[in-house]
């Protein structure tokens, strides 16, 4: 009987203990990135002296919690490019970030100095941030330098080609993508968009567009220009033409550097080669003011002396 109290009792102080009076709360509406973001610590049994409570954050860096009043809070805030103001107002303790961005989404707790307390910290709070960069369309199947100098807004292509693109960007979540043509009702649900055997009807301004499954008011555009050349365009005339010279500009120019970079080095090996090394006992020993070659030679005067 004695072994059930006990086990009673234990449970009982481990349930009290486990019992966070302590609590931050946040937005409860979805939050983008640029928005500004209060955040409260609350003693939800009112038993806490709020003066003795602070907030505080997890660096993921660091791998530690620092205190946001601290000097290290105000390190991080010069580092990160972030801004929060810890304010104490009526015996509440607020936290305001200004401008929030996805690097400064948490986690937040709050922390009582009392270690009277049952629990002196609060449950972890994380900001879920939601951003979307912006969109970028290149043609399909391209490797990454020729991606990176054909995100451009004006496509030339000649009548009868195949034109792939691909629209893409970074956002928070998987971003819902769409293409449509201007002038005409066609909706594509899809981040590539497909022209075979293109007609001169083909041509026109064509828009990609990633939206947010979560906040429908999240989104990014990107239009192009497509334009259809005669089939007998010269292929330098077309925008994959003009890419292929520009790529092959500047590997020639790496290669003009590297090749003078080299015969440099290789010149100055072959100098420093054919000077030898030095010979120390040819070098000129220095003449003290003291010294008997510091007086002046009369080897050469033949003349007697009066």
């Amino acid at each position: 009987m004695k072994g059930y109290i006990f086990i009673t009792v234990l449970a009982f102080t481990f349930l009290q203990r486990s019992t966070a009076s302590l609590e931050v709360k946040g937005p409860t509406e979805p939050i983008l990135e640029g928005q500004d973001v209060t955040l409260e610590c609350v003693d939800t049994e009112s038993e806490l002296n709020m003066s003795t409570v602070h907030f505080e954050r997890f660096s993921k860096y660091m791998k530690r919690w620092y205190r946001l009043e601290s000097d290290q809070a105000y390190f991080y805030r010069r580092c990160f490019l972030y801004d929060v103001d810890v304010r104490r107002e009526e015996g509440r303790l607020l936290v305001f970030i200004a401008s929030i961005q996805s690097w400064s989404e948490g986690p937040y707790r709050c922390v009582t100095e009392d270690s009277s307390a049952a629990d002196n910290s609060s449950q972890p709070l994380t900001i879920p941030i939601h951003y979307m960069r912006e969109v970028a369309v290149h043609r399909a199947g391209l490797g990454y330098l020729t991606r990176y100098f054909n995100s451009v807004q004006d496509l030339k292509v000649r009548l009868g080609d195949d034109v792939e693109l691909e629209c893409s960007t970074s956002a928070s979540e998987a971003p819902e993508y769409f293409w449509a043509k201007e002038g005409e009702d066609w909706l594509l649900p899809s981040n590539k968009l497909k022209l075979e055997k293109v007609r001169e009807q083909d041509g026109g301004r064509f828009t990609c567009s990633a939206q947010s499954p979560t906040v429908r008011s999240l989104m990014k555009k990107r239009t192009i220009s497509i334009t259809v050349l005669p089939e007998d365009a010269a292929w330098y005339e077309t925008t994959t033409g003009r890419i292929v010279l520009m790529v092959s500009g500047a590997g020639l120019v790496l290669l003009v550097v590297v090749i003078s970079m080299t015969t440099y080095l290789c010149r100055r090996a072959r100098q420093r080669k054919s000077k030898g090394p030095i010979d120390d006992r040819s070098q000129k020993k220095p003449i003290y003011r003291a010294s008997v070659e510091s007086l002046p030679s009369t080897a050469s005067d033949k003349q007697p002396l009066v």
